[in-house]
């Protein structure tokens, strides 16, 4: 294990009180509504839809070399911006200026380069507003001690970019340091009301976020977004939004152009796939329901989001044959209207897994 080092829960010490909570921290139903504070929204066609909002932390996914740290670039600079860029809009207010972003995977160069291209977006050679930190060469304790003490003294902070959430736990897979690590992140955010932007991997063999981390990330998020290069031209990467609590905004697509991400104005033609030979009219009903039974036996429940991600990873792995997300979720749609999967009553609503019928 990295570091010998297992960052536990016993360690992170309680200062609440219980009885006050107890007392006083019930829900008023009369209670007026707290306010969304967006971050960033994205304006298209006249209506606008939000990102993210101050208060909680959004998890963005995608594989190696998907161009993850450019977008998290694209998103520093439009917290930086008066002006938009790529239709997203900056909503923080001047008590919310200061930028954070750590860096826990490249090494320093790689980071400087990140930074100069930041900069660079922004309009500044030099901006005091973002303060960027290199931290592949420290220990995963010391990474998290770091973090969490710069969160909590930057005065006028607003948001907060952590590219390598990973390393900031010892394993993936371990379920205590997933709860906790998700349990800071909601923490920090809500403590100081900013934002928090967060980088995890995806799997190589799906397209889920890697391990229980992920799976606890992507529950607790305010938004998930995917970054995948296009199947139609790699020198394209999409930027999706597969789960949000907000109204969801609508894909949008960057190539690099001198070292610098620009907008592709027609990437849904640039980047569509030739004719795909899939009759799926040709697919007997059984191999459906069976592709089903596979992705259901691993989670009884999933989202939306997370299902149309596992009904295109289970397509390919039954079919030997990749579908986009277009597809899936139109396969979602006929296998809901025939009823071999269910969705709970309520906005949000979780699907299970229903009974085979050929009708």
């Amino acid at each position: 294990m990295e570091d010998n080092q297992k960052i536990s829960l016993d360690k992170i010490k309680s200062d609440i009180d219980i009885e006050d909570i107890f007392r006083n921290g019930y829900l008023d139903p009369a209670e007026d509504l707290v306010e969304l504070e967006p971050v960033i929204v994205q304006r298209n066609n006249g209506y606008e839809s939000i990102l993210s909002t101050l208060g909680n932390f959004s998890l963005v996914i995608g594989k190696a070399k998907s161009r993850k740290s450019f977008l998290m670039a694209i998103l520093i600079a439009v917290c930086g911006l008066e002006d938009s860029l790529f239709n997203l809009h900056s909503r923080l207010q001047k008590d919310k200026q200061n930028l954070l972003y750590f860096d826990t995977e490249q090494g320093k160069r790689h980071v400087q380069l990140a930074f100069r291209r930041m900069c660079t977006l922004v309009g500044f050679e030099s901006p005091d507003f973002i303060k960027v930190y290199p931290l592949r060469k420290y220990s995963t304790k010391e990474r998290l001690e770091i973090i969490e003490y710069s969160i909590y003294n930057t005065p006028l902070l607003g948001v907060v970019v952590i590219d390598g959430i990973r390393d900031l736990i010892t394993s993936i897979n371990d379920e205590e340091q997933a709860t906790m690590i998700a349990n800071k992140l909601m923490k920090w955010s809500e403590d100081l009301n900013i934002h928090i932007y967060v980088v995890l991997h995806q799997n190589k063999s799906d397209n889920n976020a890697r391990g229980h981390a992920g799976t606890e990330l992507m529950n607790k998020a305010e938004t998930v977004i995917s970054v995948t290069k296009s199947e139609g031209d790699n020198k394209i990467s999409i930027v999706d939004t597969i789960m949000s609590r907000n109204k969801e905004p609508e894909p949008f697509a960057f190539e690099i152009i001198d070292d610098l991400p620009s907008l592709v104005e027609d990437f849904e033609v640039r980047s569509t796939v030739k004719p795909s030979s899939i009759d799926f009219s040709k697919i007997e009903n059984h191999k459906y329901f069976s592709m089903l039974n596979a992705i259901f036996s691993r989670e009884e429940e999933l989202r939306y989001g997370k299902l149309v991600l596992e009904i295109k990873y289970e397509f390919e792995e039954t079919f030997d044959k990749s579908i986009g997300d277009n597809s899936a979720k139109k396969l979602l749609t006929r296998f809901k209207n025939k009823g071999w999967i269910l969705q709970r009553k309520g906005k949000g609503g979780v699907y299970t897994l229903g009974n085979y019928t050929e009708e």
